[in-house]
């Protein structure tokens, strides 16, 4: 039984795998880069050498802190966080990241300026929640401290922290486009929807992986299912998106509002039955479906230039991947539970192609891809490194988990001993009833 459950399981996949990949007759054509002429690169090996400091020290170095945040590691938090923000004001006063015609644009710069306060903010926060005695001194901080009480400048420490991590994404995510010179003018439209619904992706990538993960909210049998959580936030999102993607009435229809309008529909209408699907905390596959009809769409999606069609398509391959990859997890995995206690190897492979269809999204602007045609490099090359930074991305992701899991197991106050705690109190209860059975079929 075990052996063809895994030979069907088995041809799912690989069904899977020809259908969304096995497109025969592919041509290899390519597009001409003889009218293209900008960006220009300049000075390659300082910019990339910043960039990766930024990474380093505006990205990585506040998510490790968050970790420690969020499992009460307080003082090492602050110091990791005093490290971020000294690199934030360099960044701010005196580093730059421009173009070739050495200008930075403004929503680079602003948002290094924004970085900078809100790390200070986080770390002022942090200090006063741990008592750091030069603050304490001040009567007025003093009172401050007494009336808002040490929990609740935790708790706005963490979210503090949190915020520092998504904005150190939106900056490192924002240095390359500064310095190619991405993004204006007509392109600055397409650049905001790539790197917001890029970003929305790899966030719920994220939020799929801190399920799987983290034991507690793996292991809950609370009242909401995460596919009624999604079915919620999918519906909520379709009916934004079905009106403010075209001005009904005060214009006219063109391509993008068909596409971006009928996408909304279609994500209210299915939100709706996964709620209804969900009801009781039940699982249900319409997230998951919804999420392959979204990667259908985009993959049919035709763009100006030969190689942003051919990324767009990859990326909707790699999504309709993802939700194919979550019905099989809910439906013959798991078979409608919640968890199966465990973590299998099969349950990442949907958070990583959420994650990398994001980045992919995020790297398939038309002017990013003309770059891509004027260095000689083709869709194959230029994916494979794309899905290489996804890689790195989703081992970013669960390494910060896998920190904090790891530094919460270890804390009183961490939400993994009310979980433990709740599994003692269901195997005594559990034993307790077997031992009155025994009793009871002895008499």
């Amino acid at each position: 039984m075990v052996i063809g459950r895994s030979i069907l399981h088995t041809t799912i996949i690989i069904g899977l795998a020809l259908a969304l990949f096995a497109k025969p007759g592919r041509c290899m054509e390519m597009d001409n880069s003889d009218e293209y002429t900008r960006p220009e690169i300049v000075d390659a090996g300082p910019k990339t050498f910043h960039w990766l400091c930024t990474m380093g020290l505006l990205l990585i170095l506040p998510s490790v802190a968050t970790a420690l945040s969020f499992a009460d590691k307080l003082g090492l938090s602050l110091f990791l966080q005093f490290v971020s923000a000294v690199y934030a004001m360099i960044e701010a006063v005196v580093l730059r990241f421009p173009d070739a015609d050495g200008i930075e644009n403004r929503t680079s710069r602003g948002t290094a300026w924004f970085l900078m306060a809100l790390l200070s903010c986080t770390l002022f926060l942090g200090s006063l929640a741990s008592g750091t005695g030069a603050l304490i001194r001040n009567k007025r901080l003093q009172s401050f401290v007494t009336y808002t009480g040490e929990y609740k400048l935790r708790t706005l420490h963490k979210v503090f922290s949190m915020a520092a991590v998504l904005t150190g994404w939106v900056k490192t995510c924002l240095a390359p486009v500064a310095m190619f010179g991405f993004c204006r003018d007509a392109h600055t439209g397409q650049c905001i929807a790539h790197g917001i619904m890029g970003s929305a992706f790899v966030l719920y990538g994220f939020v799929y992986s801190m399920v799987l993960v983290l034991p507690w909210i793996r292991n809950n049998q609370g009242k909401y299912s995460q596919d009624r959580i999604d079915s919620w936030v999918m519906c909520a999102w379709g009916i934004v998106n079905t009106f403010t993607e075209h001005r009904w009435g005060r214009e006219g229809w063109g391509h993008g509002d068909y596409q971006h309008t009928a996408m909304g529909i279609i994500w209210w209408a299915g939100g709706l039955l996964g709620i209804f699907l969900s009801r009781n905390g039940k699982r249900t596959f319409v997230p998951s479906l919804l999420i392959i009809f979204t990667g259908w769409a985009m993959s049919e999606h035709s763009q100006h230039l030969i190689i942003s069609t051919k990324v767009h398509a990859l990326f909707g391959y790699v999504l309709m991947a993802g939700g194919a990859f979550r019905i099989i997890e809910i439906s013959f995995l798991l078979r409608d539970r919640r968890s199966d206690g465990g973590i299998m190897s099969f349950q990442y492979l949907a958070p990583f192609c959420l994650v990398c269809s994001g980045i992919l999204f995020m790297s398939a602007n038309e002017e990013q891809l003309i770059l891509v045609v004027r260095l000689g490099a083709d869709h194959s090359a230029y994916s494979l490194v794309v899905i290489s930074a996804a890689f790195m991305t989703y081992l970013w992701i669960i390494m910060a988990l896998e920190l904090y899991l790891r530094l919460a197991s270890g804390s009183e106050k961490s939400p993994l001993n009310d979980y433990r705690a709740s599994d003692v109190t269901e195997f005594e209860l559990d034993n307790i009833g077997d031992v009155d059975r025994e009793l009871e079929a002895r008499t």
